[in-house]
């Protein structure tokens, strides 16, 4: 994975299977093909801030739009979204909540900490699909950054 190329969607999901049906998704119905998948939060600060294995990234190449799991090993969804929006230079990266929690408390939390999307992950493939090809067309087609 070259993690100085440009990327427009940053996936972070310990899930193996629901990142597959993602990464899918996206290929399926041309959404982007610079996606990159890590496997939990400490992955992904480690990627977005240029530490740790990503020393070196250039931290000035933000994805268009994070897709964020929110109960992952090391580091959780809502730690990941806290820090990411503290710092100046990743604070507007949009982020979307794609999870299984239909927690009410964890959707308050995010949008409290400032998440754009809380999307709860369909059980079902096609609803799945559907899904993340619409996450997709709006956050890296339709959606204008600053």
């Amino acid at each position: 994975m070259d993690a100085n190329k440009t990327v427009e969607i940053l996936l972070v999901e310990d899930n193996d299977h629901d990142a597959e049906m993602a990464l899918r998704a996206f290929k399926k119905n041309n959404i982007s093909n610079k996606v990159i998948r890590l496997k939990d939060g400490e992955e992904a600060l480690e990627f977005l801030f240029g530490i740790g294995d990503f020393e070196g990234r250039s931290i000035h190449n933000h994805p268009r739009v994070i897709l964020l799991d929110l109960k992952m090993p090391k580091v959780d969804g809502l730690e990941v979204l806290k820090e990411v929006r503290a710092n100046e230079d990743t604070a507007n990266i949009p982020i979307v909540m794609l999870t299984s929690s239909k927690e009410e408390r964890d959707m308050i939390e995010g949008y409290k900490l400032g998440v754009n999307s809380f999307i709860v992950k369909p059980v079902e493939f096609n609803s799945f699909i559907e899904a993340v090809k619409e996450i997709g067309f709006y956050w890296v087609i339709l959606n204008e950054l600053p």
